[in-house]
């Protein structure tokens, strides 16, 4: 009996001391994943419609970004998507790069 308290008051604690740490993401971590799943979706559209990706990389040279940095992440999205095998179709991409970058975002706090 006394093993069986121990086990269940250790198990509280931990569960307690998991949920203490979990954060929740902020607003910009949730609009950034976004974004990037976005430039994902549309990456795997462009790829799977044959358009090479040079030419992809030129449609986002003359693209407005609100963020000087979303350019050249836009760049590396969008390299990473041609580079993978895949043949998903632009939404299971988008789907999959805003849940990964979200269990990415948890992991880094």
């Amino acid at each position: 009996m006394r093993i069986l308290v121990s086990i269940l008051a250790t198990f509280f604690l931990v569960s307690v001391a998991l949920c203490a740490q979990a954060k929740e993401l902020s607003k910009s971590d949730r609009f950034v994943c976004g974004w990037g799943a976005g430039i994902a979706g549309g990456a795997q559209a462009s790829k799977l419609s044959g358009v090479s990706l040079y030419g992809a990389r030129r449609k986002l040279q003359y693209r407005r970004f609100q963020q000087s940095w979303m350019r050249m992440m836009a760049m590396g999205i969008t390299e990473q998507t041609y580079n993978s095998a895949s043949r998903l179709k632009p939404d299971g991409v988008a789907q999959t790069y805003n849940e990964e970058c979200l269990k990415h975002e948890l992991a880094q706090r």
